[in-house]
């Protein structure tokens, strides 16, 4: 059994959702607080909380989980910077309850959904498994925090695990059933689709002056379906090998905010009006992750790693999710 915590939300659905269409035992739990129950389409789902470390061994024991995949953490740069303690104390704190639930049910493997804000600013592109951590808000910070926790519960207690550290997630299930539903949205392709659908007026641009082929910022954007692949590609990793590992994500180039609105005025056929604002203090000018690391020692590749494809299956869901 697969206990999937944060399996309500956004990359976890589509990894829950995976995991059933291969006929895995899934247990997702969720404190719907940023997850949708209705997002959850496969396994069994139970309403709880990271911090309840009693409840998570109860279910470990009853439904004998074998491994958990961790995607139960507070995500927002801005948000992590203006509530430190809600960062910390989910991130961390409750995360290693998580750790303390295992190891009193004996689950000794873990895939954790990291972040390559762990980096920081970035002193080469792109940027590879080597370059030195040095996050640059809080939220970076407690995702780095607990990858140290990791690797000495792993010197200590034994357990095994698998960090994956990746950028912008996007797009949806190709067929428009799952995908991605925030409040407050922060995401930019879900913000240009918000203008292309008429929810907002137009798309803010944080800085034009860049040093960037067309002076906006380039980011990495990689489909949460190549995402979800990873993690199971991970779980048999864990369960064929001992060794603990950190891997990046990434599709491989990045994309401009320019290049993003570009493609979603040609998938969706709107007008997406573009206002000029300044920088924001800490946006690099280029963020690519590395993936040589995981495509040579698991054999991952994305099979969505088109711009058109990531937004095109995240307009069919968002023309479903909040279409008039």
């Amino acid at each position: 059994m697969i206990f999937v915590a944060g399996g309500a939300g956004y990359i976890g659905s589509h990894c829950v959702r995976m995991l059933g269409e291969r006929k895995y035992d899934v247990i997702i739990y969720d404190n719907l607080s940023r997850g949708h129950r209705d997002l959850v389409s496969h396994g069994i789902f139970i309403q709880g909380d990271l911090s309840d470390t009693d409840l998570m061994v109860r279910i470990f024991k009853e439904y004998d989980v074998d491994s958990v995949l961790h995607f139960a953490a507070n995500s927002l740069v801005g948000e992590s910077e203006e509530n430190p303690h809600r960062y910390y104390l989910n991130n961390v704190a409750n995360a290693i309850r998580l750790l303390d639930a295992m190891l009193r049910a004996g689950v000794g493997k873990i895939v954790f959904s990291s972040s390559a804000a762990v980096y920081g600013e970035p002193q080469s592109i792109p940027i590879e498994e080597d370059h030195p951590t040095r996050p640059e808000n809080v939220y970076g910070h407690t995702k780095q925090i607990f990858e140290d926790i990791m690797k000495k519960y792993s010197r200590v207690y034994g357990l095994r695990f698998v960090s994956l550290r990746y950028f912008n997630a996007a797009g949806a299930a190709p067929d428009g059933s799952i995908g991605e539903d925030h409040t407050p949205e922060t995401h930019l392709i879900p913000l240009v689709l918000d203008a292309a659908l008429g929810r907002s007026k137009e798309i803010t641009v944080f800085g034009t002056d860049y040093d960037t082929p067309d002076g906006t910022c380039i980011r990495d954007y990689i489909h949460v379906l190549d995402l979800a692949e990873a993690h199971l590609l991970a779980l048999k990793r864990l369960e064929n090998d001992s060794v603990s590992e950190i891997y990046n994500l990434g599709n491989g180039r990045g994309f401009s905010v320019r290049e993003v609105v570009d493609t979603a005025r040609k998938v969706t056929g709107k007008n997406i009006a573009l206002r000029q604002g300044k920088r924001r203090p800490g946006d690099p000018a280029r963020l690519v992750a590395s993936s040589k690391k995981i495509s040579g020692e698991m054999g991952w590749s994305a099979r969505y790693p088109e711009l058109e494809d990531i937004i095109g299956t995240a307009w069919n869901w968002h023309k479903k999710r909040f279409g008039k």
